[in-house]
Formats: structure tokens, sequence, C-alpha cells
């Protein structure tokens, strides 16, 4: 890709969710909502604070995110759908640890 965001701007592809649910059911296309988990692909170099000084990012690229259904702007990078969006439209990062087993 030859794409680089500025300042706090990050370049997200998203993460397509599961077609069908826990019951065996196929949810079509048009039933579908948009997922609101990505992968980074592209960060930009940070903002800077009152002082001057360049803060960067929280988030780098390959991280798993979390945004908000109405976050971002959709795009299209060489073909592909990805959404650019302020770093404060991110609400976490998914950890790559395994999740906790509930108690029966």
């Amino acid at each position: 890709m030859h794409f680089r965001p500025l300042h706090d701007r990050v370049v997200v592809r998203r993460i397509e969710a599961e077609e069908k649910t826990s019951g065996g059911i196929i949810i079509p296309d048009t039933a579908r909502e948009k997922p609101q988990e990505g992968e980074v692909v592209a960060v930009g170099q940070g903002v800077r604070n009152e002082s001057g000084a360049l803060v960067e990012l929280s988030v780098e690229a390959g991280d798993r995110i979390l945004f908000g259904k109405w976050s971002g702007t959709e795009v299209k990078i060489d073909g592909e759908d990805l959404l650019i969006m302020k770093e404060s439209d991110i609400l976490g990062v998914i950890d790559k640890a395994k999740p906790l087993k509930q108690a029966a």
C-alpha cells in the first residue's frame, strides 16, 4: 500500500464477521451488520502537544482493535475497502492472550 496517514490518523482493515450464527443459521449480506473489529494497517506519526513535543500513537500496524459503529471514513485504496479514523475513535486493542474459561 502506498498511503501514509497523517498526524493521529489510523488506517484499519475490517475483520469480517462469521456468516453463520452459533445455531448454524446463515446470515445474508443485507442483514449482516458491519464488523466493529479490525486490524491496523498503517498509523500516522502522532500529534504535537502544547509544548510542541511529538506524542506517538498507542497502536501500531498489526494490532487488532475494536472501534465504534460509526467511526472512521470508508475509502478504497489499491482496490481494498479500508477505514481511516482518528486514534480517539479506537475503543481498545484486543490482546492475543487466550480468553479465561468460565466456571460452570
